[in-house]
């Protein structure tokens, strides 16, 4: 049964609960006490009947829960005439559901509207006109145009000179981005301007978008384990519910008392608190850009005391930007950079396109490189505007232009130098570094708040390069050098201390991650790889949200427990006062109503949460 039909059923025994407990009422006070009761048993009936079919369904599964305490106490007052308070604990025991159901289904909403927001079609430029396309027929190099309002279709570059995009629906962002030419745009965010050129870098099934709603699908059907302990307390409170119900009968010969008790007794709030708040903390996090995967990754989240973080692409950025630009001869910066980036549209590397993405940035025009030859991991050599450039290595390049290599003892551990000659001569150096994120000192403060107590940085890069670029961010440790399968041993490791929370980008972080309690994926730009093996995957391209993904999830567990405490200790005091005589059955169904209604109020505290580390 999906979820619109369970919605249905649930409605339609709210119905017939409510309308036979009002009907009978009328007809009782128009002095029908007969036919009242006949009506009162029509209204419990199917709600009993629904009940035992799902208690039987939980025990197919291997689950006992407190529907039980619900069955026994309609049944027994039916068998012993409490026809009243049977009416009233089957419209709060349907109504509860019903609670539940709309609680559920609010809570989430935020990943509904991600779902609903999916494009099925674009707008591609071809043969100088435009052609409406499905997704699936888009290749990346096609040119779309992104009208205003339209939902971005695939991961691309800004092919015009700027672009609005609101990415509100993807990473909580109030005010819309403004980007630049060459800028990635992340599909699934929204065109909050003018209409602009897009052009795509990936099909429509690995573009971010689509993989977050696969996620998303995914994380909708979960059980955390606080939900598991949940149905084993509620075995234990069983126990107790039918021990005080049988002493209350069998010290005082009174039925009735019995059957108060198991009234007050159901449905208890243990079943109805756990799911709804931490549902809610999973909607709250999406509305954040920190997508968890189900109930379970959140609720383990909010016990993490060991933080260990990959470096390239996680802590830095991962992509190398220019930080200076060194020109001899003469020649201009704007004219080295120039060079540098018309040759190296025909290399692939991960710098030569970092030269290429900065270029565009600053609109220059870059011509068409000729007669290029790649040298793999040395340089490129080629021809621009007829006249012979060579760009790579500093020993590469001077090694062709007749110069010694220079030792460049200020270059800062970390940072690449590309040297560029044009017709035979050294014309400049382009000094690249892979800068810290914005905002990831900040983060480690804040999760040393919330009770995280080791940070560890683990990469494959060279001790004194990780050591260069993490300096000041006071770290409990640097694993530097290590290999994938190394990085699971460091997280295995890390166990004895407590549950670990691994986050990276790239396919060699994946077994690292699957390894962790919490594994989270950059995924934005991160390696498909990753983001499906971790637990988590953040949907802005921002490591600053791990702070706040955190809080959110400590914050849903914290109302959770909140709710189950509080609402069962008022239903063991309910429980006691019935014992002794103190309330009715039909009172004590009314206070347990009361109760229950409470507690999923409290619940739905969660979609409110608002992290202060933001």
């Amino acid at each position: 049964m999906d979820h619109a039909q369970s919605d249905r059923l649930k409605t339609l025994l709210l119905g017939v609960a409510l309308g036979g407990l009002l009907l009978g009422l009328g007809l009782r006070f128009l002095g029908q006490p007969d036919l009242s009761q006949t009506i009162w048993i029509a209204g419990v009936v199917p709600v009993l009947a629904a009940l035992v079919v799902e208690i039987l369904r939980s025990l197919a599964r291997g689950e006992v829960g407190l529907d039980i305490v619900a069955a026994l106490s309609m049944s027994a007052a039916l068998i012993f005439g409490e026809t009243l308070a049977a009416a009233v604990v089957a419209l709060m025991y349907s109504g509860g559901t019903f609670l539940e159901s709309y609680a559920e289904g609010r809570a989430r909403r935020e990943m509904r509207d991600l779902l609903s927001r999916v494009p099925r079609t674009a707008t591609r430029r071809r043969n100088g006109r435009l052609e409406d396309v499905p997704l699936d027929d888009i290749a990346p190099g096609d040119c779309l145009l992104i009208r205003q309002g339209d939902v971005v279709p695939v991961d691309g570059r800004i092919a015009s000179a700027t672009a609005f995009l609101d990415t509100s629906a993807l990473t909580g962002e109030s005010l819309p981005l403004r980007l630049e030419r060459g800028a990635e745009a992340m599909s699934g965010s929204t065109n909050a301007g003018d209409a602009f050129d897009l052009e795509a870098m990936r099909e429509a099934k690995d573009s971010t978008y689509a993989g977050i709603i696969r996620l998303v699908e995914a994380a909708q059907a979960s059980k955390a384990p606080m939900a598991r302990l949940a149905d084993r307390w509620s075995l234990g409170f069983l126990a107790v519910t039918v021990a005080i119900a049988c002493a209350a009968w069998w010290f005082t010969g009174d039925p009735i008392r019995a059957v108060a008790v198991l009234v007050v007794a159901t449905p208890c709030p243990l079943i109805l608190a756990v799911p709804v708040a931490l549902v809610a903390g999973l909607s709250r996090a999406a509305h954040f850009g920190v997508l968890v995967k189900g109930a379970k990754p959140l609720e383990a989240m909010a016990r993490i005391r060991t933080l260990i973080l990959d470096k390239t692409g996680t802590l830095t950025d991962g992509r190398p930007q220019i930080v200076r630009i060194d020109a001899y001869d003469g020649m201009g910066e704007a004219d080295i950079l120039r060079y540098a980036a018309a040759l190296d549209q025909a290399s692939k590397h991960p710098v030569a396109q970092a030269i290429v993405a900065a270029a565009k940035a600053r609109n220059l025009t870059l011509p068409i490189p000729e007669d290029v030859a790649e040298i793999p991991g040395e340089g490129v050599i080629g021809f621009i505007d007829g006249r012979q450039v060579i760009v790579g290595g500093d020993g590469f390049v001077a090694s062709r232009v007749g110069r010694v290599s220079g030792d460049h003892p200020d270059l800062a551990a970390g940072s690449v130098m590309v040297a560029v000659a044009v017709e035979g001569r050294m014309a400049g150096h382009l000094v690249m570094s892979d800068p810290l994120r914005d905002g990831a000192g900040e983060m480690l403060h804040a999760l040393r708040g919330q009770g995280v107590g080791r940070i560890l940085l683990a990469t494959g890069d060279r001790a004194e390069v990780a050591a260069q670029v993490t300096q000041g961010l006071g770290l409990d440790g640097i694993r530097a050098g290590l290999t994938p399968d190394e990085k699971v041993l460091l997280v295995l490791s890390e166990h004895k201390n407590g549950p670990v929370m691994m986050v990276g980008d790239g396919v060699n972080d994946a077994p690292a991650l699957a390894a962790a309690d919490v594994g989270v994926a950059m995924g934005a730009r991160g390696a498909a790889a990753s983001a499906e093996a971790a637990d988590v995957v953040l949907l802005v391209d921002r490591v600053d949200r791990i702070a706040p993904g955190i809080e959110i999830a400590r914050g849903a567990r914290r109302i959770a427990l909140e709710s189950v405490v509080v609402g069962i200790g008022l239903s063991v005091m309910g429980m006691i006062a019935a014992a002794l005589g103190y309330l009715t059955p039909v009172q004590g169904a009314l206070i347990q109503e009361a109760i229950d209604v409470a507690v999923i109020l409290n619940a739905l505290r969660a979609l409110r949460l608002q992290p202060k580390s933001l």
